[in-house]
């Protein structure tokens, strides 16, 4: 399998000084799968310009090492299509050159971090082959358990004072911030959430709750005084398990438990983790808001308005609000698979603090459910409450969802697998399963969904069945089944459920 590998993965690959760890995992998995590593041409030559000679002259020594491809596939009519509408700069031409080689069928796949080629793969319908490293390892994590180097991820709430300021996770952070050391110290006796792999850090996530009275001098423009959650460091190393997402979800849930108004974070875009981080956080409704002046340097500062505030076509930009004019669904899910899909220990946790974890493929807040339901009349923004069969007494509520989008035109079982791929837990080899165990007529389809709210409190079937949310026990749910407003409100009710989620 060829790989081809955009510039700014070979940049931070083979920086003078490189630190970041994400880049050796990416590059580990290639080798161990015997994947050939390829360059472009438009990489060699954007490398070659380099102004500081030196530096060209050690760059191009090392790209020796990757195979670069020896010939250039002409455009094709789509991608001369899409270079003419949107292509400004050079960059942008050579973005469009090296998705082009995917379109011909010459490379298998391309990683990179430049958003601007995952759009142009996305329109020309080969998004499925073009993966940002956290998609890759994704993928390849998904499809080799065996080869896995972490036996158990966990992340759970620790004391600064016992977590190791020497392990090599925070060498970045000691580089860009002075004095980084004595602040990790100063805050022995305050709590953060990490995330460890065989006693090595690989996540750390400290947030801090500030008031009306905290004063912002240092940032421009400046704020106006409300209560707000300050993520004051997050670090992820890639590893597959979207973990990124995960501490995400731990950053919301402590929002809406402190009941704060705005959520923002500061941060150095330089380094390829940190500049995927600002991606995550931009899809998640974050805004670019101004900066930051420290002793360090100058920072970006990024906002996320945490009011109340649902969005029917954007529903990340609002999680984990959800909006109570939605249209209501409510959909099974078979207890052996339902485990797979839904964090268990969360379910059953009710404080917003204690998030241990030690199935790493459930960490995703984006999820994709596999179904033959008859009704595949769900949109962006629908509720769907996932109900996890297993008879009278045993089936349960369990969860809400909010639809992102809904793939129903799915040609085969190729295009199934590669739809599937970036949000399944599954394996291309089960999937594939899945697809041809069905009848022609009834082929299954793909709701890609937020994992929004965990229910704090289980109702059975008979339960629902006195609420008069099911009839009787023969009409158990077993398709995408329409929820009356009714019957949700008695479901929120029931259940326990902070109604503070639920935006009318």
């Amino acid at each position: 399998m060829k790989i081809l590998l955009d510039t700014n993965i070979i940049i931070h690959r083979e920086t003078k000084d490189p630190i970041n760890k994400d880049i050796g995992t990416l590059f580990g998995w290639i080798d161990k799968l015997g994947y050939q590593k390829c360059i472009h041409q438009v990489t060699f030559n954007e490398i070659s310009s380099n102004q500081d000679s030196k530096a060209c002259k050690a760059f191009l020594v090392k790209m020796k090492s990757y195979h670069c491809l020896p010939t250039v596939a002409p455009l094709r009519p789509e991608v001369q299509s899409i270079s003419a509408k949107y292509d400004r700069t050079q960059n942008d031409r050579n973005d469009s050159v090296l998705i082009n080689e995917v379109l011909c069928d010459r490379v298998d796949s391309i990683i990179t971090e430049d958003r601007g080629l995952h759009a142009k793969a996305l329109a020309l319908g080969i998004d499925s082959a073009v993966f940002t490293i956290d998609e890759f390892l994704e993928k390849v994590t998904a499809e080799n358990p065996s080869l896995l180097d972490y036996k158990v991820l966990s992340v759970r709430k620790e004391y600064f004072g016992n977590i190791n300021l020497d392990d090599p996770f925070f060498d970045s952070f000691k580089e860009d911030y002075i004095d980084y050391g004595k602040w990790f110290n100063r805050k022995s006796d305050e709590p953060a959430y990490v995330c460890t792999s065989d006693e090595n850090i690989v996540a750390f996530l400290y947030v801090k709750l500030e008031d009306a009275s905290e004063p912002y001098n240092d940032i421009t423009p400046p704020f106006t005084s409300r209560r707000r959650l300050k993520i004051g460091t997050f670090k992820v190393q890639s590893n597959g398990v979207k973990l990124g997402e995960r501490l995400l979800k731990v950053v919301f849930d402590n929002a809406l438990h402190l009941s704060v108004k705005e959520i923002y974070v500061t941060i150095f875009p330089k380094r390829i983790d940190q500049l995927r981080l600002i991606e995550l956080l931009r899809d998640f409704g974050f805004d670019y808001y101004g900066t930051k002046q420290s002793p360090s340097g100058q920072e970006d500062v990024y906002v996320r308005n945490f009011s109340p505030r649902t969005s029917s076509k954007l529903p990340r930009t609002t999680y984990p609000f959800l909006s109570g004019r939605a249209r209501k669904f409510i959909v099974p899910i078979h207890q052996a698979y339902h485990t797979d899909l839904f964090p268990d220990s969360i379910l059953r946790t009710e404080s917003p603090f204690d998030f241990v974890e030690n199935e790493p493929f459930r960490n995703a807040i984006s999820k994709a459910y596999v179904s033959r339901s008859l009704n595949r009349d769900l949109r962006t923004g629908d509720l769907i409450v996932f109900y996890r069969t297993g008879g009278y007494y045993a089936s349960v509520v369990t969860t809400l969802g909010i639809v992102e989008n809904v793939n129903t035109s799915i040609g085969d079982a190729a295009s199934f697998v590669r739809l599937c791929r970036k949000r399944s837990v599954f394996s291309d080899e089960e999937l594939k399963r899945q697809w041809d165990a069905a009848p022609s007529a009834n082929k299954p389809f793909i709701v890609n969904f937020l994992y929004a709210y965990s229910f704090p409190k289980r109702i059975n079937m008979k339960r629902l069945i006195e609420l008069g949310v099911i009839m009787d026990i023969h009409s158990a749910p077993r398709g995408f089944e329409v929820l009356s407003d009714e019957s949700f409100n008695r479901i929120v009710k029931e259940t326990d459920t902070d109604e503070r989620i639920v935006v009318y």
